[in-house]
């Protein structure tokens, strides 16, 4: 069975995909955690909770749990292109405003283009 979405990683203008190099820097252990809920995404589209939760209107997270505590991976829609934007590793019960804004900033983008 095909995946309902393809995935595709963010890239800013100048080629950079700032979630996939941020999933390079975890552990292997910890990439294949949140390769495999990724994926669940991508192959179940639409899910909710545990772990997906709406943030906005066309923003989702991907939410997983590693050896280095809670991570978010904030992603859209495009189509049937699920687009990675953000990431980060949880430090506190609320999502940073900072995080929040860089991912809706980047949706953005893909929605301009």
């Amino acid at each position: 069975m095909p995946p309902i979405l393809t995935v595709r990683f963010y890239a800013s203008h100048s080629g950079v995909e700032p979630v996939r190099d941020w999933l390079r820097s975890l552990p292997a252990e910890d990439r294949r955690t949140v390769g495999e809920d990724i994926k669940t995404v991508q192959f179940g589209w639409p899910l909710g909770m545990p772990l997906v939760r709406k943030m906005e209107h066309g923003l989702w997270e991907v939410r997983s749990t590693t050896s280095a505590g809670v991570v978010r991976v904030l992603f859209t829609t495009s189509g049937a292109v699920m687009v990675l934007l953000h990431a980060f590793t949880k430090k506190s019960a609320r999502t940073p405003m900072a995080d929040l804004k860089l991912a809706l900033q980047r949706k953005r983008e893909v929605h301009d283009e």
